[in-house]
């Protein structure tokens, strides 16, 4: 079983079309893998919020990921009407309660997917318990969790862990077995040949 972890930030549009690709592609070649999500929060509270919604630059560079959305059968927003652009500091506490419960990769791609093909609000608690309570945990104990900041240190430790530790510049950077893969295309056939790779060794 392949070991991937995915470090990443829930309003990273790339992140979403990787991960993707990358569940399609271990399907394809019916590989099993551990996928945890390590969190790289792009902007850190109280840094001021990133407005997306009209950035003609940041649109332009999203073209990238049209066709392979179109391949995947996502309908993302690029970028999504919230404005300004979700802190998700409290979804990925979210993720570890989630991940407790043995829920958290369902638990992160409800998150991905409320934020870029629901156009939700996924810096709320409300909008955050609801996809909680999709992903089969308890809504109140959750919201409890996160208000009792349970998971705080975890986030923070994580975050700082990604940062400083690996060095992270930018988001998706995926490691497989320890070893760091690049992406260019976002592509499922990109990432069924990383994974060939693997399948090899």
């Amino acid at each position: 079983m392949l070991d991937i972890l995915f470090v990443t930030d829930f309003v990273c549009p790339y992140c979403l079309v990787a991960k993707e690709a990358l569940k399609e592609a271990l399907k394809e070649l019916n590989m099993e893998a551990k996928i945890t999500l390590q969190p790289l929060e792009l902007t850190v509270e109280p840094a001021p919020q990133v407005d997306t919604c009209h950035d003609e630059k940041r649109k332009a560079r999203y073209q990238i990921l049209v066709k392979p959305c179109k391949a995947l059968g996502l309908d993302m927003k690029l970028p999504p009407q919230v404005c300004p652009r979700p802190y998700t500091r409290l979804a990925f506490e979210g993720y570890f309660y989630a991940q407790e419960q043995g829920r958290g990769e369902e638990y992160g791609d409800k998150v991905y997917r409320a934020y870029f093909i629901d156009e939700k609000d996924i810096g709320d608690m409300e909008v955050l318990a609801g996809l909680a309570a999709d992903s089969g945990l308890d809504r109140e104990d959750f919201k409890q969790a996160l208000l009792d900041g349970i998971y705080g240190k975890e986030e923070k430790e994580a975050v700082r862990h990604s940062r400083e530790d690996l060095k992270v510049k930018v988001v998706p950077t995926i490691y497989i077995n320890g070893k760091e893969v690049t992406l260019e295309t976002y592509t499922k056939e990109e990432m069924t040949e990383i994974l060939r790779t693997f399948q090899e060794q």
